[in-house]
């Protein structure tokens, strides 16, 4: 009996820690979060597109020039590239993910990109499929012809482009960017890192035009045209345009970001209000409160003491639950909280079986004591088989749906495997431990059906 106690007391204390590590990790019920340590604020919960607003993006891939068992690789490396692209909004938690050629998909390969918070779709969209275009051109040669416009005053402009010719120097050798500062003039600026082949045709290209231009094109367009003072062999060089810090590091983003492996092609975007999503989460945290008092006084008044313990167990559940969404961490959305929600109605289901379970060996005249172990190992197999027909049908939603359809498989299986825990070892624990109240009439009594015959 010692040992249940102290066990008792454990879960107790671990319980009401774990409630309150929920609670100071959650803004929305904390009013002093901003003057809580940063381990506290590391642990909010990470909400989807749907619940916080933002943009949903769907892409098809043409990986028709492919081959088959190179497909996998191929889409891995687009979701690489897309995700760096993605983190120059400084979009927080943004979710970018493959959804292979199947059912789901109608046998297309597609990339779907979340950016919660992002309402201005067209941005996102220019951000995510445009590809920088480097390249690096020197003088034309004496006697090129090039190209001019006479003006209505009889002045001739020369075409600046016609003045320099292509290189074999592209963005495709270039290694990394970085923005940088003038140490004189404070001024952002570019440098540019080449790999060996970059190396090499920058250190011919500087040696050959000594004292002469070098042209830096950006998507056609001139944005620098220094003059070479000496031959450059570490492969690095400078843009100094007029950049504000912002477009420095965007262009320093883009640049790095790479070309796509394979072509991409906009299917179709939607866009969420965060409005929306405010009053998503609040309905959602509105009925699991209401959900969970209705089952809450079901329970007591069904069950008497065990449905009050089994109220403080589901109660263990739901901290728990709730602080694996935070640590993992799980990104919630409206189908991730009905999962959840769903849930709490499986951890019920598990302690009805067990109870009617004891209620039936005290109609047949068992001691409290018996009842209630005997009553556990008996509905421990219907429990098992329910939960485990539960888990069956969560894997098959998780591995074939869509993100949506997974997000609330995630939940509610997660919510499943935590029932089992709290309906197998806290409830039974905690009713373990009030057998001491005795085998009299109001021992009986407490522990007997309340509405049931």
């Amino acid at each position: 009996m010692l040992r249940k106690i102290v066990l008792a007391a454990i879960i107790l204390i671990l319980g009401v820690g774990i409630a309150f590590f929920v609670f100071k990790t959650e803004p929305k019920l904390n009013k002093n979060f901003e003057a809580q340590s940063s381990f506290f604020k590391k642990f909010p919960f990470r909400l989807g597109l749907d619940l916080s607003g933002g943009s949903h993006l769907i892409y098809k891939a043409d990986v028709a020039a492919v081959p088959s068992g190179q497909v996998s690789d191929s889409m891995e490396a687009l979701r690489d590239v897309i995700e760096r692209r993605v983190n120059l909004f400084g979009v927080s938690e943004p979710i970018v993910q493959v959804q292979h050629g199947g059912f789901v998909s109608g046998g297309e390969e597609q990339l779907i990109v979340d950016l919660p918070g992002v309402t201005d779709v067209k941005k996102a969209v220019e951000m995510i499929g445009q590809t920088p275009l480097l390249e690096f051109k020197v003088e034309a040669p004496k006697g090129v012809l090039q190209d001019a416009v006479v003006g209505k005053d009889g002045t001739v402009n020369v075409d600046l482009n016609s003045q320099f010719v292509a290189t074999e120097l592209t963005g495709r050798y270039l290694q990394k960017a970085s923005l940088e500062f003038d140490t004189n003039t404070r001024e952002p600026r570019v440098s540019l890192q080449f790999d060996d082949t970059g190396t090499k045709l920058f250190a011919q290209i500087t040696k050959d035009n000594i004292g002469k231009q070098v042209a830096i094109y950006l998507d056609g367009s001139i944005i620098s045209a220094p003059i070479v003072r000496e031959e450059i062999p570490n492969g690095q060089a400078v843009i100094s345009g007029k950049f504000t810090p912002a477009e420095a590091k965007t262009f320093v983003g883009r640049l790095n970001s790479g070309a796509l492996p394979v072509p991409i092609t906009l299917l179709s975007t939607q866009t969420i209000g965060a409005t929306l999503g405010e009053s998503a989460v609040n309905a959602g945290v509105k009925a699991a409160t209401i959900g969970f008092l209705l089952v809450a006084l079901f329970l007591i008044l069904c069950y008497r003491l065990p449905g009050l313990v089994a109220v403080f167990s589901l109660s263990i559940f739901i901290a728990i639950i709730l602080t694996l969404f935070k640590l993992l961490p799980v990104t919630l959305t409206a189908a991730g909280i009905a999962g959840f929600i769903i849930s709490i109605g499986v951890a019920v289901d598990a302690n009805v079986l067990i109870f009617e379970r004891v209620k039936e060996e005290l109609r047949s005249g068992r001691t409290i004591s018996e009842a209630v172990k005997l009553g556990f190992s008996r509905a421990w197999f219907s429990i098992r088989d329910s939960n485990l027909s539960n888990l069956i049908t969560v894997m098959i939603l998780f591995w074939f749906g869509t993100s949506l359809i997974k997000g609330f498989a995630l939940t509610l299986g997660m919510g499943v495997i935590v029932s089992m825990f709290s309906a197998i070892t806290i409830t039974r624990i905690f009713l373990s431990t009030l057998i001491f109240i005795g085998e009299g009439k109001v021992a009986r009594f407490l522990f007997s059906s309340g509405l049931s015959k």
